[in-house]
């Protein structure tokens, strides 16, 4: 994208199933439902040369539903705050910092970035009860993404980690640790007339094995989500995007079904 752009975007996700807000939370036979409402601010700038864009996702939600903790059953009815994230992503090959006149004479091939997500323990959590909004610990991710365009037509490959700091306060005052969560992802997206376009996508995650108290768990994760995403342009500010995703394979870890919809609007450079 063209350096100066700001994104400013607003949505709404719905999820159920067996989910939490931390994917090694030892939970069977959950039936959970979270509804949140987000608000995300972006700005693409120049970076010795390279294109680059900032972004900051701030979201809350409510959580509510039933599950079972090690044969327990547990429930849970609470709103607040997620943990929020923060992210730079750095296009390393193929994509240069440009203005917006120079980007209408632009043509994509291969595009190599890299990436950084920092998520911050600011969110809702009680240390008494096993299923929270927030996570009480930091996490970091970074990640590799290739993308190639083929016609209409774009590929695209990423590759990451997340790594997480302790939890010196995790349900009834233990100390946790995780491993760290490697993830790939793929997408398939193809552009129609009037800047329209639809994604297909699928992700599979794997690792995050967590200690308690210095006692490893047997908690590995290994899962495989599918889905699609759905942009509608409105006009040359305003957009519309549309994404749901499910499960394909769980071994450990989530297995849910979630549904969004997003609105954007762009300004600044040049537009």
């Amino acid at each position: 994208m063209p350096t100066g752009l700001n994104f400013l975007i607003g949505g709404y996700t719905y999820s159920e199933g067996g989910l939490a807000t931390d994917p090694a939370t030892p939970l069977q036979n959950a039936k959970l439902q979270i509804h949140a409402p987000f608000v995300a601010y972006a700005r693409s700038f120049d970076a010795w040369r390279k294109s680059a864009k900032l972004d900051l996702v701030l979201a809350t939600a409510c959580l509510s539903g039933e599950a079972e903790a090690n044969g327990v059953p547990v429930s849970r009815d609470v709103c607040g705050l997620l943990d929020p994230a923060l992210r730079v992503t750095v296009n390393v090959f193929g994509a240069p910092a440009i203005t917006l006149e120079e980007f209408r004479h632009y043509r994509q091939d291969l595009i190599v970035g890299v990436g950084l997500q920092v998520m911050a323990p600011f969110g809702q959590y009680d240390p008494d009860r096993l299923v929270n909004l927030g996570t009480n610990r930091w996490a970091f991710k970074p990640e590799i993404g290739l993308s190639k365009k083929l016609g209409a037509l774009s590929v695209e490959a990423a590759l990451g980690a997340t790594f997480f700091t302790t939890n010196d306060d995790y349900f009834g005052g233990r100390t946790r640790e995780q491993d760290p969560i490697v993830s790939t992802q793929l997408h398939l997206i193809y552009e129609f007339r009037g800047g329209r376009w639809l994604a297909i996508n699928a992700t599979y995650y794997g690792g995050g094995r967590t200690t308690l108290d210095g006692e490893k768990q047997n908690d590995e994760l290994s899962s495989t989500r599918v889905g699609a995403t759905l942009a509608l342009p409105v006009d040359r500010h305003h957009s519309v995007k549309l994404h749901a995703s499910t499960g394909l394979s769980v071994r450990y870890g989530d297995d849910f079904t979630t549904f969004g919809a997003a609105w954007q609007y762009r300004w600044g450079g040049g537009f």
